[in-house]
């Protein structure tokens, strides 16, 4: 346990108040009470380091600890889809060499459960429940043609609180014996993907609903180059002032994250005329896509600005496979920084009549360009025709932005941040209130990072590998 979370009790002992001996034992019971409180506030979020980056790795993932005794697996973080799976021994049918060894399944979820009806209501299911006691299937595809088919099961998952206590979670997800297209191929660098969509089989959605968590998922993507970042589940970890907020739309139909339309302004160019952005499209964000993906028309927008931008300053270098448009100049480019004065911001405009307010979230050359291993600037704004009907802003428009997912309350949020770690939890007033007391909010002083107590970093694993999409069902 970190001591320097907890407040001394042994120092308001030593005040130096010369009142009556049963003033200070009032004294310490209000303290011990107030800890308790404090301790007890902090017992709804937990926070996860994250490992990799946008290039070369195309992906972010950490570290989850299931079974009895847990077992630790790299799980592909993916706020695309509902589905948490594992490859698994079940046995399997074509799994692909991961970093740990296959999950051995534990009870199987019948057909009967709740959990299993949203699974068999998918339009991708190949399966239908004939009996209640029939064990429940599941046959889950991926926007890059990816997919995994397996079984519902339930085992426990193991994290630790922000107060640090560990919750035993009792989680369903999927136990993936046949997995085909980019997640069938060898070695894999994750164990599964970790569904962190809207809908109620997501693991957020299930803790919440045991009173472990609030539904509140927040992303940090570090920028500048850095790599990894942080993820958390609870609203403790979110900023108190600062944050930009707009209300997720299409509930509950709609499981991914969507907010709409928004205006696109390159620079100081406005892309359509004012009033006309919904032809543009609306935007869905989506931690499992790399990139960012623009439908047809405002894919065709912004790459024209972009080629007004740059000019002849810089020449299109076709052999260079990386992404699909890429330029190089005089030299070789060692980062965005050399290229930046070329390219222009990116900001959306998002007005919405639930906020008084437009809210802007502005996405820098850096959120929308790499530099290949050839040393030329790539365009990492894809053409999403055919992958899906809206925008998707990827990992790579994320970078240096707290991303927050607010299902309690339906909304999401972005705040600039430093991503490389992790914001101090936050102990909501409401949390602490004692009706005879008024205190102001505070935050608890522990630096000490949560996943080294489980994962030293001798034992961490960075993955390398190329470009991976694994988005929306």
């Amino acid at each position: 346990m970190c001591l320097r979370c907890i407040p001394s009790m042994e120092k308001k002992a030593r005040s130096t108040w010369t009142g009556p001996v049963s003033s200070q034992s009032s004294l310490v019971e209000r303290d011990t009470q107030r800890t308790g409180r404090r301790l007890q506030a902090l017992s709804k979020a937990t926070h996860f380091t994250m490992q990799g980056a946008v290039y070369p790795d195309g992906i972010y993932y950490i570290t989850l600890y299931i079974g009895i005794p847990p077992q630790p697996y790299f799980m592909d973080v993916d706020t695309g889809s509902d589905l948490t799976w594992l490859q698994c021994n079940a046995p399997c049918r074509k799994c692909a060499q991961g970093p740990h060894q296959l999950y051995k399944p534990r009870q199987y979820v019948s057909c009967k459960e709740p959990l299993c009806q949203p699974m068999q209501a998918s339009s991708h299911q190949r399966y239908d429940c004939k009996s209640p006691r029939q064990q429940c299937d599941y046959d889950i595809k991926y926007a890059d043609r990816g997919s995994s088919m397996g079984v519902l099961v339930k085992d426990i998952a193991l994290f630790y609180l922000a107060n640090r206590t560990v919750a035993r979670a009792s989680s369903v997800f999927g136990c993936g014996y046949d997995q085909d297209g980019s997640l069938g191929v060898s070695p894999a660098h994750t164990d599964g993907v970790l569904g962190l969509g809207a809908g109620m089989v997501s693991l957020p959605s299930q803790w919440s609903k045991e009173g472990l968590i609030k539904n509140v998922i927040g992303l940090c993507v570090a920028g500048g180059g850095k790599r990894g970042g942080y993820m958390f589940f609870g609203d403790e970890y979110v900023p108190n002032s600062g944050m930009t907020w707009v209300p997720m739309l299409g509930k509950p139909a709609m499981k991914h994250y969507y907010v709409g339309a928004a205006q696109m302004i390159f620079g100081k160019k406005l892309l359509v005329k004012d009033g006309d952005e919904k032809r543009l499209g609306g935007i869905i964000f989506d931690s499992g896509s790399s990139y960012t993906y623009f439908i047809n028309q405002s894919y065709a927008l912004v790459l024209s600005a972009v080629h007004e931008s740059i000019g002849k300053y810089l020449v299109k270098d076709s052999t260079d496979k990386t992404l699909p448009i890429c330029w190089k100049g005089k030299k070789k480019f060692s980062s965005v920084a050399d290229v930046k004065s070329y390219f222009k911001p990116l900001l959306l405009n998002f007005r919405t009549s639930s906020y008084s307010r437009s809210a802007k979230l502005e996405i820098p050359p850096e959120g929308y360009l790499i530099i290949s291993r050839n040393g030329n600037v790539c365009l990492g704004i894809l053409n999403g025709t055919g992958v899906a009907n809206h925008n998707i802003l990827g990992d790579i428009s994320l970078q240096g932005y707290l991303l927050v997912l607010d299902n309690g309350n339906n909304r999401v949020g972005w705040v600039r941040a430093d991503c490389t770690k992790v914001s101090k939890p936050v102990i909501r007033r409401q949390a602490l209130e004692d009706p005879s007391q008024s205190h102001e909010d505070e935050t608890i002083p522990c630096s000490q990072d949560l996943e080294q107590a489980v994962c030293p970093s001798s034992s961490c694993f960075v993955p390398e590998y190329g470009v991976s999409l694994q988005s929306s069902q």
